[in-house]
């Protein structure tokens, strides 16, 4: 089968039996996303009643659907049970599209395991098989992906997809990363249709599987390794296919060579399968590099690869929705909060970038990220740019579940009303209409030479060219990309109102998505401002997601 799930996720051999040692839990612990924090009192985050979804050529086994050995049955009980799987947009076919790939992703996120707990072992894992023959590719996938976000009157919260499609098997001729491809089109119109967060795991390279990794209502994961213990360094199987600084000109990546926009003649150096235009293919990073997963014989493998990081980001969501669940429940908040923008920004925003020295000054990071040549993220080209948001190889760093927490439990803070003025830390979905803008005004002085942290998210629009009229997507049906709008984030002194009057901004033409961290110059007053310039691509109000943080005095 041609896309077969070990070019995203492969498996290798290697036993273990000592428990201090399996990799699953150090990667959700402190060690690396922290998440074991939030699942301990006074937390006590599981995922619980939150849906979420996996999408895949295959599925996990459920007991009750699929006849299992004694030892499967005990895995299935124990470690990875699904809430409710499919086939596709129907009910699973009893002992057919089981893989040993989507029971591991599957375990990341909802493992029972007393040791090797997942990072949301309570959530609801909805989970569906599109594969059963080799010509069975994006339509399908699109089917399950529909079917999936559809359940439960649209509560799945996320969506994870680790596989993807050859771009030399897209039908189009002379295909290329654009967001265009039919399920790139289909993943963002379900986040957008669903109100649901699409993460999808990283290409890892020529011959890899891209397609949807050039979404934009979502987000593409990369995956880290070990450094002494700690997950925080880019794996270099990640790079394999990014563009380069071609320095001898000889067409190919050799040591010493780095990846970036341009090559020493200027032009876009582009490898294979990455993204047009220079944007960035990943956001985020999280651990996915030697994690001792259970396969469907009831042993556990070591597992690599961008496939498994990418659950970790999806369990972290379905944490940050139960205590969002919690809060609307008692009044405390509205159901904004379950916004998918707000949840993507809230993610990149609070990810770990540089670790803080003990004075906040650093918004209390606890990892340094390295990319694979030891470099961090202010050393790549995203620091210094304003047209830049991500950075190539470390996106906005890696996913820490604890910070995604803090930033998220801040609240809601509404733009400049009168005398009411925002905290260090917040965040707001709003809407901002077409040639206006929005501004945030914090109360308190911002430090020097402290960081800040801003992210803005919005949707991309796409439009389901609907054949028969019922609403959803069919086999033989498309979709038309409608493009998105060109919203700006600036970082401004409070007594300031010209835009030219900036401190920072944020100003990428080619992505829906905004990021600044950049240091505070002087003590004193601040602001955010969100701009929507004319002319609008499509709708004159744009829905956004923000998330800032900052340290004040």
């Amino acid at each position: 089968m041609r896309r077969s799930g070990w070019f995203v996720g492969w498996i290798l051999l290697g036993m273990s039996t000592s428990p201090a040692i399996w990799a699953l839990d150090k990667s959700v612990d402190l060690q690396g996303i922290d998440a074991r924090t939030l699942q301990k009192a006074p937390y006590n985050l599981s995922g619980k009643d939150v849906f979420i979804g996996q999408v895949e050529l295959s599925r996990p086994s459920r007991f009750a659907v699929d006849k299992v050995s004694n030892k499967l049955l005990q895995l299935d009980r124990i470690i990875v049970q699904p809430y409710e799987v499919f086939f596709r947009d129907g009910k699973a076919i009893p002992n057919r599209n089981v893989d040993d790939h989507s029971a591991q992703v599957a375990a990341v996120i909802i493992s029972q395991h007393k040791v090797r707990r997942g990072v949301a072992p309570e959530a609801k894992l909805l989970s569906s098989a599109y594969s059963q023959r080799r010509q069975d590719g994006q339509p399908e996938a699109c089917i399950a992906a529909q079917h999936v976000a559809r359940q439960y009157n649209g509560t799945v919260r996320a969506i994870n997809f680790s596989f993807g499609e050859l771009l030399s098997e897209d039908p189009r001729p002379n295909p290329k990363l654009d967001g265009d491809a039919l399920l790139t089109l289909c993943v963002d119109w379900i986040a957008a249709t669903y109100n649901t967060v699409p993460i999808v795991a990283g290409n890892q390279g020529k011959g890899g599987i891209p397609i949807p990794t050039d979404l934009y209502n979502g987000f593409t994961v990369g995956f880290t390794r070990e450094v002494d213990g700690i997950y925080r360094q880019l794996d270099r199987g990640n790079l394999i296919d990014e563009p380069y600084l071609d320095r001898n000109s000889n067409g190919k990546y050799d040591q010493g060579e780095v990846f970036s926009d341009i090559n020493k003649d200027g032009k876009w150096t582009s490898g294979v399968e990455s993204p047009i235009d220079g944007r960035r293919s990943m956001a985020i990073l999280a651990p996915g590099n030697n994690l001792k997963l259970p396969t469907l014989q009831g042993k556990f493998k070591s597992a690599n690869g961008s496939s498994f990081a990418t659950p970790h980001v999806v369990g972290t969501i379905a944490l940050l929705h139960e205590y969002a669940n919690r809060q609307i429940a008692i009044g405390n908040w509205g159901i904004d909060a379950r916004r998918h923008e707000l949840i993507k920004a809230v993610l990149i925003n609070s990810a770990d970038k540089l670790k803080d020295r003990g004075d906040g000054k650093i918004l209390g990071m606890s990892k340094t990220i390295l990319d694979a040549f030891g470099k961090t993220w202010i050393d790549t080209e995203a620091y210094p740019s304003r047209e830049i948001p991500l950075s190539r190889s470390l996106g906005a760093g890696q996913l820490n579940a604890n910070r995604a927490f803090q930033q998220y439990r801040a609240g809601q803070q509404s733009p400049i009303n009168g005398s009411t003025n925002i905290s260090a830390i917040g965040w707001d979905t709003n809407i901002v209409e077409v040639d206006k803008y929005q501004e945030y005004v914090f109360s308190d002085p911002l430090v020097a030479d402290s960081f800040i942290s801003v992210t803005l998210t919005w949707d991309r629009q796409v439009k389901l060219n609907d054949k028969n009229g019922n609403g959803l997507f069919d086999i033989g049906e498309g979709f038309s990309d409608e493009g998105f709008n060109k919203v700006e984030l600036y970082l401004m002194r409070s007594q300031d109102t010209d835009i030219s009057q900036n401190i920072w901004s944020s100003v990428s033409q080619i992505d829906n998505l905004q990021h600044i961290f950049i240091k505070i110059p002087i003590t004193g007053k601040y602001k955010l401002r969100v701009v929507f310039k004319s002319p609008q691509t499509n709708i004159v109000s744009q829905r956004y997601g923000l998330a800032w943080w900052a340290k004040n005095s």
